[in-house]
């Protein structure tokens, strides 16, 4: 008997762990006045450069306040290039690259709407008053997505303003690995410089050491008095006129002298990262949630028929290498390179635990389980709010009732 009952309750033990690991996070955020809460699966959508990631969440209503109110919700994507304290006398220092609202109530009938997964558990959960809503992203468009009202409406306190990302991950296959050569012949001198630079691989991930092979050949009569390695970020705003913004983020200087009729084969290694270049002005940052670290703005992939305008910023990075010459110019290459996250591994759900050949009869006034998994489905939810982070090494004190 107590044979029994142990292997009962470790059987127990095993379905409540099953049971969490299985648990769906769901982010919401309420108005100002609690009658209106959005509710999102998740903050970042992918661009998967084929197809983006579609935006589907559930709108809860208080039926009390909505009466004979309508319901929307728009999708906006805008590129930003002033302060928001600065938007006065109507104008607004934003360009919007695209917009879409739905009305969610009134609305069809749900037996006539496709509704994913996340949308029935929510439906299913909240009751009547919940609402689905749906946007493809267009892929076109950049990083960095903001799902809000419209700006008239905004800091209204029956509307909710949440801000999620649009974000590309690192591609499964790299490009060829970046080499480069160059020569240079000297006044007064008949033989050249040759400087030669590579790297191990074309993609690197954020906060991965970058290996540049370096190879001088001075058959020339000048001396290479010292070697610069650096990583260089570029930023290509392409909005009312194009223009190019350039950051290094990383640099090496090396007293490597190279004499006459001599070489030089040394390996430089740098690693880009965020912290310090914190306080750089105009350093292009990856599109993070208010109150979040984030890290530098990963490499731009486009589609070869995307239209730059659209993109707002085009983000590239190149490691330059320059041979300083003593009285003569100098001699650089440059290395183009992809920095971005790697694709995250799809959880796989742990398998359910084998079920026992006898059944054991259990007291469910002691523990209490649903048998059954559809009722499992609808529980399976645990709901997390779009809360402000605090972040010991920065100093944000703007209050955004917002974030």
């Amino acid at each position: 008997m107590c044979k029994n009952i142990e292997d009962a309750l470790h059987q127990i033990i095993a379905v409540a762990s099953f049971h969490l690991q299985s648990l769906s996070r769901v982010f919401k955020k309420s108005s100002p006045n609690s009658k209106l809460t959005v509710y999102l699966g998740k903050r970042d959508f992918v661009d998967h450069l084929d197809h983006v990631d579609p935006v589907d969440g559930v709108v809860l209503v208080d039926p009390e306040y909505l009466k004979d109110r309508k319901v929307f919700v728009t999708l906006t994507c805008a590129f930003r290039y002033g302060r928001e304290d600065l938007d006065v006398l109507g104008l607004s220092f934003r360009k919007v690259l695209f917009s879409s609202t739905v009305q969610v109530f009134p609305g069809p009938p749900l037996t006539h709407q496709t509704l994913s997964q996340l949308q029935e558990k929510l439906i299913k959960k909240l009751g009547l008053h919940a609402y689905p809503f749906n946007f493809n992203i267009p892929h076109s468009l950049p990083c960095s997505v903001t799902l809000q009202p419209g700006p008239e409406d905004t800091g209204k306190r029956n509307s909710v303003h949440l801000l999620i990302r649009k974000v590309q991950y690192a591609p499964e296959t790299p490009g060829p690995q970046p080499m480069v050569e160059t020569s240079r012949n000297f006044l007064m001198s008949d033989r050249s410089l040759h400087l030669e630079a590579s790297l191990d691989k074309e993609l690197y991930y954020h906060g991965e050491p970058i290996n540049v092979n370096v190879h001088v050949t001075n058959n020339s009569t000048k001396t290479v008095k010292k070697m610069k390695v650096s990583v260089r970020q570029f930023a290509d705003i392409c909005l009312f006129s194009t223009a190019q913004y350039m950051c290094p983020v990383a640099m090496v200087e090396a007293e490597d002298q190279v004499s006459p009729s001599s070489t030089l084969c040394k390996i430089y290694t740098l690693t880009p990262v965020l912290g310090p270049n914190r306080e750089k002005r105009g350093l292009a940052l990856d599109g993070k949630l208010k109150h979040e670290d984030t890290n530098l703005a990963s490499s731009t992939i486009m589609k070869e028929a995307s239209d730059k305008e659209t993109m707002g910023i085009l983000v590239s990075y190149k490691v330059r290498v320059k041979a300083v010459v003593s009285l003569g110019g100098d001699v650089a290459v440059e290395l183009p390179f992809v920095l971005m996250h790697p694709k995250p591994k799809e959880e796989t759900p742990a398998p359910p635990p084998p079920q026992p050949e006898t059944a054991v009869l259990v007291d469910t006034s002691l523990i209490e389980l649903e048998p059954d998994a559809p009722q499992s489905q609808v529980d399976d939810l645990v709901f997390e709010d779009f809360a402000r982070l605090q972040l010991t090494d920065m100093n944000d004190k703007d209050d955004d009732p917002f974030c």
